[in-house]
């Protein structure tokens, strides 16, 4: 599949993500915060800027950062890169 079709799904599946999360907050029975998560994660493989701000934001909590690069190398994995 070409790179940048593959970089536009994940992208796309990323804002559907923090969509849900965002109803989620509110709603009492959809998960809002896994949503997010699985959204964030989602956005900072399609975009650098987003990375970056993750990995700013994460070193301050290594058991989080470690979990975060965990779960990318996972999703990478399945998706490729």
């Amino acid at each position: 599949m070409n790179k940048h079709v593959k970089r536009a799904m994940v992208f796309a599946a990323a804002i559907i993500f923090i969509a849900l999360g965002v109803v989620g907050l509110a709603l009492p029975f959809l998960q809002g915060f896994l949503f997010l998560a699985i959204g964030l994660i989602l956005l900072s493989i399609a975009s650098p800027t987003a990375r970056e701000w993750i990995e700013h934001h994460t070193r301050k909590f290594p058991k989080v950062h470690a979990f975060v690069q965990k779960v990318e190398k996972r999703i990478t994995d399945i998706i490729g890169e």
